[in-house]
């Protein structure tokens, strides 16, 4: 059986790693048989506990398991493999003597992609392997370009972020400094009260990322200051600091305009 080959369009099992789970020797023996010349990976496990092991360490692409095994039964193994997020994306056949509607439902509803009903029929087990595959590498794909995507959106957003607070820098050379300290004063502050009671279900990593990110925009409204208030070198009057104070507002009102 060739091990080595590439995934390709035309034989997306290529290089697969397929997983059979079934305390059967004779039904191993068939899906042996059944995926032989296929150019992937057979991985064997004759029962749940095996299974699981052989999952952490090998990762397989797909899973074709048993649903009557003692001990761990199918149900249990596949409603382990989709409670953990490390492995709730491989896809799962079951494999049954079941025919039951009920059954198969309880399974799809665990979380298996498709059924194959004993006695196993050879052709529908390479078709069922080949269209899940290919399925999974499609949605791999498109995994993929979601990050790239999203990653530039990230780099576009924080070249903008840094432009409007570097505007805000050009207008008053004080901000800069206060820019960078209060940005580093919110992720301080946040990674603090990441583990309080009232803020843990808000302040995960991407959210402080988020606020650290996005902190040297809180200026930005200075831009829209008079010169004379915003320069002066003394003390303001009561009507400057109010028209000062208006860059909250100026800010805001910018802000609100991007989303």
């Amino acid at each position: 059986m060739n091990t080595d080959a590439s995934p390709t369009v035309e034989n997306p099992a290529a290089a697969a790693r397929i997983l059979l789970v079934d305390d059967n020797t004779a039904n191993l023996q068939v899906l042996r048989e059944s995926l032989d010349g296929l150019g992937c990976k057979l991985l064997v496990a004759k029962n749940g506990v095996s299974a699981l092991a052989i999952v952490e360490k090998a990762h397989p692409d797909l899973i074709l398991l048993d649903i009557m095994m003692p001990e761990m039964d199918g149900y249990e193994v596949c409603r382990r493999l989709k409670d953990d997020e490390t492995t709730r994306h491989i896809p799962i056949l079951f494999l049954t003597a079941l025919a039951d509607a009920a059954d198969e439902a309880k399974g799809l509803a665990l979380g298996a992609v498709d059924y194959i009903t004993k006695p196993i029929h050879p052709e529908l087990v390479r078709a069922r392997v080949r269209n899940h595959l290919e399925l999974k590498r499609y949605q791999n794909h498109l995994e993929e370009m979601v990050r790239i995507r999203t990653r530039e959106l990230q780099l576009t957003q924080a070249v903008m972020v840094e432009s409007l607070a570097t505007l805000a820098e050009y207008r008053d050379p004080e901000t800069g400094g206060h820019i960078k300290r209060t940005q580093n004063y919110v992720k301080a502050l946040a990674r603090h009260l990441k583990n309080h009671p009232r803020f843990s279900a808000e302040l995960d990593d991407a959210a402080i990322e988020m606020l650290y990110s996005s902190a040297p925009l809180h200026d930005i409204g200075k831009v829209g200051v008079r010169d004379d208030v915003l320069l002066k070198a003394g003390r303001l009057t009561d009507d400057e600091f109010d028209l000062m104070k208006k860059h909250t507002v100026y800010g805001h009102e910018a802000l609100r305009i991007t989303e």
